[in-house]
């Protein structure tokens, strides 16, 4: 299926839509699974606070918000990315922005297959599989 991408009032940050979506597949791939219909929504702080009170009854800003529509082995979601919260993050992280960008985009690609974050261990685990995630896709990036 398709890994698709969209920009809800906010300019379309810079990426390479061909080498992302392939990188995507060969995550989800790594876990075992099938892509299905990924989209990625980029939008502003304020579109997520919205999304994140109307559908979640949360009452503050995040980088991303994840709707979960995989069935069996399909992997498929809805994840909407703050581009302002990615940013502000990379700034006060001293990470380079497409970096962060690409860590929250696995980030919620990582949730659809199947890895939480809510404990510390459960945490730890998500930062290690991002980090081997990020590591492919500068692998990818550079062959």
């Amino acid at each position: 299926m398709a890994v698709c991408y969209d920009a809800v009032r906010v300019p379309f940050p810079k990426l390479n839509r061909r080498v992302t979506t392939r990188w995507v597949r060969f995550i989800i791939e790594k876990y075992h699974k099938k892509a299905g219909a990924v989209t990625y929504i980029f939008c502003s702080d304020e579109e997520i606070l919205r999304i994140n009170r109307q559908y979640l009854n949360h009452d503050y800003y995040t980088d991303i918000i994840t709707f979960d529509y995989t069935e069996n082995r399909v992997v498929s979601g809805d994840l909407f990315i703050s581009v302002d919260t990615v940013k502000s993050n990379s700034e006060r992280f001293g990470t380079v922005y497409e970096e962060e960008l690409h860590r929250v985009m696995i980030h919620g690609i990582l949730h659809l297959c199947g890895f939480n974050d809510k404990t510390p261990e459960d945490e730890e685990i998500m930062r290690e599989k991002e980090n081997e995630a990020l590591d492919l896709f500068t692998c990818q990036l550079v062959y």
